[in-house]
C-alpha cells in the first residue's frame, strides 16, 4: 500500500512536469496510460484530473487566462508584455544563428537569446501562478535562471538543444521558489500552533489560578517542558497575555 502511495505520487508529478513542459496541457488518455500500472478507478482518476486543473493544468487543452489568473495577475502580465513589445526582440531564424554565436561565447549573441526568450519567462509564469508566489516574482527568478543558463550553454553539443535547457532551467527555479514559499508556510503554520498551545494552557490555568502564572507554575500545572513555554514566550515576543514575566512581578 504504501508502495502504491509512493508511485501514485511520483506519476503524479511526472504528468504534471509533463504537461507543463507541454505548455500547461496533458491528455486524458496521456493520463490514464501514464496511471495504468496503478488501476485506478474513475473516482481516482476525477481527483487526478481536479488536482491537476488546480495547479493550472489544463486537460486537452491549455486553460485560458482568465482560468489561470486573477484581474491583478492578468494587469502585471499585460504590462510586462507591453514593456517587452519595445524591445529589439529577434526572429525565429535569427534565433539559430544567435544561438551558434552564444555557445561561441559571443556576449552580443547571449543578450539577444535574452530577449528572445524573456517573453517565454512571461508565459511559463502563467504555468505556475496561483501556487503561493506573487506572478512578478515567479517572473524575477525565471529571469535570473534564464541569465544564468545562457552562460552554460557552451557545454551543449548543439544548439537545438539549448530552448530545451533554457525552458527547464526557468520550470525548476519556479517551482523551487513555490517549494521554498510552501516551507516558509508550514514552517510558520508550526510556530503559531507552538505559541498557540501554550497560550491556552496558560489560559486554562490561570482561569483555576484566579491570576496569571509565571512559566514554572505553567510546567508543572501542564506537563509542558519549561523549553518548550520559553520558546513559544519568546516567539510571542512576551505577548501571552496569561503569563506572568519576570520584570512583571511586584
Amino acid at each position: 500500500m504504501i508502495n502504491d502511495e509512493i508511485r501514485f505520487t511520483r506519476i503524479l508529478e511526472d504528468v504534471k512536469s509533463s504537461a507543463r513542459m507541454n505548455g500547461g496541457f496533458i491528455n486524458e488518455e496521456e493520463v490514464k496510460k501514464a496511471f495504468e500500472e496503478l488501476d485506478l478507478s474513475g473516482e481516482q482518476f476525477s481527483m487526478v484530473f481536479d488536482y491537476l486543473r488546480k495547479n493550472n493544468i489544463g486537460i486537452g487543452e491549455p486553460l485560458s487566462e482568465s482560468e489561470q489568473l486573477d484581474q491583478d495577475e492578468r494587469n502585471i502580465l499585460e504590462e510586462y508584455k507591453n514593456e517587452l513589445s519595445d524591445l529589439d526582440i529577434i526572429s525565429e531564424s535569427e534565433r539559430e544563428a544567435f544561438a551558434i554565436g552564444a555557445m561561441a561565447g559571443e556576449e552580443e549573441a547571449k543578450q539577444k537569446l535574452l530577449l528572445y526568450y524573456l517573453p517565454k519567462v512571461v508565459e511559463i509564469s502563467r504555468l505556475y501562478s496561483t501556487q503561493g508566489v506573487p506572478v512578478e516574482d515567479l517572473i524575477g527568478e525565471g529571469n535570473l535562471a534564464l541569465a544564468e543558463g545562457l552562460e552554460l550553454i557552451g557545454a551543449l553539443e548543439k544548439p537545438e538543444e539549448i530552448e530545451g535547457m533554457l525552458i527547464k532551467l526557468v520550470m525548476d527555479a519556479m517551482e523551487e521558489s513555490i517549494n521554498e514559499a510552501e516551507g516558509v508556510r508550514r514552517d510558520g503554520t508550526k510556530l503559531a500552533d507552538k505559541v498557540n498551545e501554550v497560550a491556552d494552557a496558560a489560559r486554562e490555568l490561570a482561569g483555576e489560578y484566579g491570576r496569571k502564572v509565571t512559566e514554572e507554575e505553567l510546567a508543572d500545572g501542564t506537563g509542558l517542558s519549561l523549553k518548550k513555554i520559553r520558546e513559544a514566550v519568546k516567539l510571542s515576543g512576551r505577548k501571552i497575555e496569561d503569563i506572568e514575566y519576570k520584570d512583571e512581578e511586584a
